[in-house]
């Protein structure tokens, strides 16, 4: 697992975007790329649970996603979601769901029309806040 996050400063608005096109609902997504943790793709997704308090990422729509990162030969970095109305911070629920222990989850906060955006790993019920790099373009290898 990745010890911080590292996108570009497009690929963070268009998480951005996605979740406030959401609103008020959860928006969610994967975010795409190599272990040490830069992104090279965002996928947007549909939240099939509807809710505004909750995300249920569609299993066919998770099962392409899936399937593109692994024949474009990435990896699995973050899992992102919004809360609308809520600080940017693993709910019980999140930390709950969080089966995908390699991967990151990046959260935004939309509450009081601000934008605040974390990240964290989540392992075995525990949470624990990492760096969220913000560059102009990524490096490539």
């Amino acid at each position: 697992m990745p010890g911080s996050l590292r996108l570009t400063r497009a690929q963070l608005a268009v998480v951005l975007e996605h979740a406030r096109a959401c609103a008020p609902e959860e928006a969610c997504g994967v975010l795409a790329g190599d272990k040490n943790g830069s992104v090279r793709h965002v996928f947007t997704m549909n939240n099939s649970a509807g809710s505004s308090t909750f995300y249920l990422m569609d299993s066919r729509e998770q099962f392409r996603v899936f399937d593109q990162i692994e024949k474009e030969g990435l990896e699995l970095v973050a899992i992102f979601h919004s809360h609308p109305h809520s600080p940017a911070f693993p709910s019980g629920r999140d930390t709950e769901l969080a089966f995908y222990t390699d991967s990151l989850y990046l959260i935004v906060s939309l509450m009081d029309n601000k934008s605040d955006c974390r990240v964290f790993k989540i392992v075995d019920g525990k949470v624990e806040e990492v760096e969220m790099i913000i560059v102009d373009r990524q490096q490539t290898e």
